[in-house]
């Protein structure tokens, strides 16, 4: 009677909790798309320069967020290309051939690295970039690159702890099965482990877009700029649209100024659903491939 009584209160403290997470984030989004979606325009985006000749390069945007959409999708896909493979390779490295006495050294290290707040990163990343502006060249500064390898640096224990608990997590006659039919360690890691951890992994990809797409504390020390326009290169400055958002809530001039930082937390939310619905159709193709053959 009182397991079952326990039961109970368990199941619907749950259900109570998970409520209230769904009724917060609808909130949230709702207030967002209220006071946004009114300020939703080409003029958004654009300002007072043609959206064509901005399309183009033609000319160059001042008023509106072209410049820091496009900054925060080549931040974004710059920070992952660089902490993917490197984060996914250590995470398969912890799960099938780091000894137990590795696995809880660097299992320490990694959640350390998981729990410094991202101001510390975004300093490093600045003296990094001061280092090298002084050492190696005077082109080098606070630039794309050096925020890209900031972020990345940032979300590699996500990429690593995810990857390592999705191929630990596998059945053990998913690991054996393989090997019996005359598999080698790689191969089974590459042909049947991997695919079948791929959902997990993916995951931990998808909670790396987020946190890189999110940050402002790192951006703010390593490169990001109010007014740079488009980044020209990887060692230039660059916009982004969490900092966008984060001077216009901090020093609006009026409620119109005030309503277009809705409107670019709006297009922020979207960037950020544009890239996970993206990772997700490639968890989806590259399944098919490995398990069907398909392309």
């Amino acid at each position: 009677m009182v397991t079952r009584l326990i039961d109970r209160s368990v199941t619907a403290f749950a259900w109570l909790s998970g409520l209230v997470l769904t009724a917060s984030v609808v909130g949230l989004m709702g207030y967002v798309l209220i006071k946004g979606m009114g300020s939703l325009s080409p003029r958004l985006f654009f300002g007072n320069t043609a959206p064509l000749d901005a399309l183009l390069l033609r000319r160059q945007v001042f008023d509106g967020i072209f410049p820091a959409t496009v900054g925060t999708l080549t931040l974004v896909g710059l920070a992952i290309f660089i902490a993917m493979p490197i984060g996914i390779a250590a995470g398969i490295y912890m799960a099938e051939f780091a000894t137990p006495r590795i696995q809880s050294v660097f299992g320490l290290f990694f959640d350390i690295l998981a729990g410094i707040p991202s101001i510390l990163v975004g300093l490093f990343g600045f003296s990094v970039a001061l280092f090298f502006h002084h050492r190696v060249s005077d082109r080098i500064a606070p630039c794309l690159l050096i925020s890209a390898l900031s972020l990345a640096f940032l979300v590699l224990p996500y990429l690593i702890r995810t990857t390592q608990t999705a191929l630990e997590n596998l059945p053990r006659h998913v690991r054996v099965t393989a090997p019996a039919l005359g598999a080698s360690r790689l191969q089974t890691i590459i042909y049947v482990l991997l695919p079948q951890a791929l959902s997990g992994i993916v995951s931990g990809v998808i909670l790396s877009v987020g946190r890189c797409a999110e940050d402002t504390a790192v951006i703010m020390l390593t490169g990001v700029v109010a007014t740079a326009g488009l980044p020209s290169s990887l060692l230039s400055s660059y916009e982004a649209l969490p900092f966008f958002i984060y001077t216009i809530s901090a020093q609006y001039a009026d409620q119109a100024e005030l309503m277009r930082g809705y409107g670019a937390a709006i297009v922020l939310l979207a960037v950020c659903a544009l890239l996970f619905t993206l990772a997700t159709l490639i968890r989806h193709r590259l399944a098919d491939h490995l398990f069907y053959g398909t392309r």
